[in-house]
């Protein structure tokens, strides 16, 4: 809040504040001379992008109770978190299921320069109060979230439809490296999701915000909840045409292509990176500490913009 006192001090009638306080100015500067000098704070400076840059997106199952207590203890999930980096060379990792103490650790391990955004899970109730969804075991939040190796800018969330009642997930972008590449990491809704209106299909709007979220130079993707909008689904029709048109997934065989390799354990696609930068490599890898296997796209950063066949 801003208070004009009319250039008057208190201590005298008429006269400008700025005479009143300039033998104050003058005591504070001498004091100053006396301090000792202070470094300046240090300020990230952003990296240049690679000419090829490594993406992945997991789902790490870290929510013991979404059927995740088999599928490895917290210590295994950050051990295979960090070899997506030092085995698999992602300079990026876009999350879900994760818990934020697991990210915490992660980025500890692989030391200084990487960076990480987080957005939690949150379940509505009828009467629209939210609650966080916990992971167990003290490993802390659970939620989506971009690990980086280097400083994260312009971090910000999709706007979507979520459930009135039900758990809400969503989508979490962020800049990295200059010149700026974006990445976008998403967690649609299931059918169902909405508990007061159950019968809502809420992946058609989630899909087609994540899609108009993306632009040039964007890497996106993440759990979306769905197969490939091929014939043998019964929720194709949910499907933008941006995101196999204007766009290309990591697996994308062709234009026409809308297959690709299963990312679940248990067999089946539901695990997507789509992205207008040129492509120059996708592999899908098992990280034995997941019901999801992770998906990993190289892209080339130096061409521009525009899709490749």
């Amino acid at each position: 809040m801003r208070c004009d006192t009319g250039g008057r001090t208190a201590g005298g009638p008429g006269r400008p504040a700025r005479y009143a306080a300039r033998p104050l100015l003058v005591l504070a500067a001498a004091l100053l001379a006396l301090l000792p000098a202070s470094a300046p704070v240090p300020v990230p400076e952003p990296r240049t992008a690679p000419a090829r840059l490594r993406i992945a997106t997991w789902n790490m199952c870290g929510v013991e109770q979404w059927n995740c207590g088999g599928t490895g203890e917290a210590d295994r999930k950050v051990r295979a978190l960090t070899e997506l980096v030092t085995e698999d060379g992602a300079d990026v990792v876009l999350l879900q299921e994760v818990c934020d103490r697991d990210l915490a650790d992660a980025r500890q391990a692989l030391g200084p320069g990487w960076d990480t955004a987080f957005r939690g899970y949150a379940h509505r109730s009828a009467d629209g109060r939210f609650a966080p969804v916990g992971c167990g075991a003290h490993r802390g939040r659970a939620g989506i979230a971009v690990l980086a190796s280097a400083p994260l800018s312009r971090v910000g969330t999709v706007d979507a439809q979520q459930p009135e009642v039900g758990l809400h997930r969503g989508a979490l972008c962020a800049t990295v490296f200059e010149p700026g590449v974006r990445v976008c990491g998403a967690h649609l809704s299931l059918p169902g999701s909405d508990r007061a209106h159950p019968r809502w299909e809420l992946g058609d709007d989630q899909l087609a915000a994540l899609v108009d979220a993306a632009g040039d130079r964007t890497v996106f993707g993440g759990d979306l909840n769905s197969t490939p909008p091929t014939a043998s689904n019964a929720r194709a029709w949910i499907w933008p045409d941006g995101a196999f048109g204007r766009y290309r997934e990591c697996d994308q065989q062709g234009p026409d292509g809308r297959t690709g390799r299963p990312t679940l354990a248990s067999g089946g696609k539901i695990d997507y990176l789509f992205t207008d930068l040129p492509r120059s490599g996708c592999s899908v890898r098992d990280t034995s500490a997941s019901d999801h296997l992770a998906l990993i796209m190289e892209v080339e950063t130096g061409r521009g913009s525009g899709v490749q066949p």
